[in-house]
């Protein structure tokens, strides 16, 4: 290439990987790591080498999509042979302080009866010396937290597992990034680079600002031959269209696929959950894209850790944008809940905020406060969730995310503080995975298969969703976060039909609301909406 500038094609995808596993939170923070490659990685990999036929069979049953079976469709027995021995030397102090913590807990079940803890101290496995403190909760039952910021300064945290794959997509089809490794394949191009290296927001940027080849190309390292001109591929000198920015006297609500929304007033921009698809390829639903959001995002608001709603896809490649991030109060040091402000911190993100029930962050005549956030973590003890309810002016929305509203007087009470609400977000995938889905590898002890199905990650259902139309009396409700998108079904792995709870108990809450007088819809696609500043309530 010459001098001239490119632009970065806008179906590029900047897919972050942990050894070649699509990166989620959990596999960041160095404790649900160590648990995750031990007890899901590692048992997938074993699995498909035993028997790569069963894992082929099982993922063309629809009613398997999102186990822990491999999509590929040629055998990669001798590929996942090689990821499975470079896994146990490249990640081996993650799987010894996954060793480490069993053992710890045995410790404690068989030995921690009430009396005082500090004679177990010298019982702790020796790699776990320093990083935790011993607890009994106010049952009496033994347990340990962890010094999690330590963890990041120690050999446990490493990012020379972190890698980018650049690739361009050309539909929405995608296997379930859970369960799929990413192998080296035709078409993508795999660079060594840790999440918070500048390449990342620098070939970012040039989706809207064109640089020269020379200058992107020289943050990375050599290349063969066949992967310079993989890389070239994806620059073109075409310049994207334009953001217009949006100057109105209103409140312009976007919404961008299953719990992503982007508020804009003219002066402040506010991206909830960001999982965004691209432009530029074939795609069965019009959907906006990255080439949607404006120059600068002021804030963006995480609701809660799962792997749908901090989409790491999306965040890196706006991190350049970002101003600031409004995450959940975590940090009680506890496995299952690690500390969000860290992760971001560790990979490169500046500006991160912390907020609790009902503590707000002020700003221009906006204002964002957080909102107990009840249920969908399978009862574990998991306090970083937060809904968020944001006030323009007079007028007000709330994004609930996921939340199943277990008790409806905990909302009375939100109501009693912050008034009617205008507009409620509210997800309803009411039926969840069990807990073992997602937090199977964190669990210390063996859990029943009915206890397993009982405690589910699932929204709210159609009473539950009526109870906090009935608290907030709002003029409009919008079910979102159902993953129906299809640019979702890699991360989410759901598929609904007509007859599925899901869509049976939103259909109903969106007719019971019409009925009502209300404005109601089960948000699929995109949807753009303009709101009055002032109240319009009678």
């Amino acid at each position: 290439m010459n001098t001239n500038k490119y632009y970065l094609k806008p179906n590029v995808v900047i897919e972050p990987l942990i050894e070649r596993w699509y990166a989620w939170a959990h596999l960041i923070s160095p404790v649900t790591a160590g648990l995750n490659v031990t007890h899901r990685h590692m048992k997938i990999m074993n699995s498909y080498i035993e028997s790569s036929e069963e894992h082929e069979n099982m993922v063309k049953n629809p009613k398997m999509l999102g186990g822990p079976f491999m999509d590929y469709k040629t055998n990669r027995v001798q590929d996942i042979r090689e990821l499975l021995g470079k896994t146990m030397i490249d990640q081996r102090e993650v799987i010894k302080l996954s060793l480490a913590i069993k053992k710890l807990n045995e410790i404690l079940q068989k030995e921690a009866k009430g009396q005082s803890l500090e004679d177990i101290y010298p019982k702790v496995p020796e790699i776990l010396k320093g990083y935790i403190e011993l607890v009994y909760d106010l049952n009496g039952n033994p347990s340990f937290r962890f010094f999690e910021n330590l963890l990041y300064k120690s050999n446990f945290y490493t990012t020379n597992t972190q890698s980018i794959a650049l690739w361009a997509t050309e539909n929405d089809s995608r296997p379930f990034c859970l369960s799929t490794p990413r192998l080296n394949e035709e078409g993508v191009l795999h660079l060594n680079l840790p999440f918070d290296h500048p390449f990342i927001d620098e070939i970012s940027k040039m989706k809207r600002t064109p640089k020269s080849y020379e200058e992107i190309r020289s943050l990375i390292g050599d290349l063969t031959e066949k992967e310079e001109l993989l890389f070239q591929s994806f620059f073109t000198q075409e310049a994207a269209t334009p953001y217009k920015e949006y100057k109105g006297d209103k409140v312009r609500m976007r919404y961008f696929g299953h719990a992503c929304i982007l508020i804009e007033t003219d002066t402040v921009s506010v991206l909830v959950d960001p999982l965004i698809s691209y432009y530029g390829y074939t795609s069965s639903v019009e959907h906006f894209s990255d080439y949607d959001l404006p120059e600068v995002i002021d804030y963006v608001l995480i609701t809660h850790n799962h792997q749908d709603h901090i989409l790491l896809e999306t965040l890196l490649p706006l991190r350049h944008k970002i101003k600031n991030i409004i995450v959940p109060r975590s940090g009680n040091g506890s496995i299952q809940d690690p500390n969000v402000k860290l992760m971001f911190n560790n990979i490169g993100f500046e500006n991160v905020i912390e907020i609790g029930d009902l503590e707000s962050v002020n700003f221009n005549d906006c204002q964002i406060t957080g909102i107990p956030f009840m249920g969908e973590h399978s009862d574990l003890d998991i306090p970083s969730k937060t809904c968020y309810h944001i006030k323009v002016d007079e007028f007000t929305l709330m994004f609930l995310a996921d939340s199943r509203v277990l008790e409806k007087r905990t909302y009375e009470h939100v109501k009693n503080y912050i008034g009617e609400v205008d507009v409620i977000f509210l997800g309803m995938e009411c039926d969840g995975a069990p807990l073992t889905w997602l937090y199977g590898p964190l669990m210390l002890s063996e859990i029943s298969r009915e206890h397993d199905q009982s405690r589910r990650l699932s929204g709210s259902d159609f009473k539950k969703g009526m109870d906090l139309v009935d608290v907030f009396n709002p003029l409009e409700v919008y079910v979102y976060a159902m993953g129906q998108e299809p640019w979702c079904e890699f991360i989410s792995s759901i598929k609904y039909t007509d007859e599925s709870n899901p869509i049976v108990q939103s259909n109903l809450l969106v007719e019971t609301c019409n009925n009502k007088g209300i404005i109601a819809e089960r948000l699929y696609g995109e949807k753009e909406i303009l709101y009055s500043k002032k109240s319009v309530r009678k």
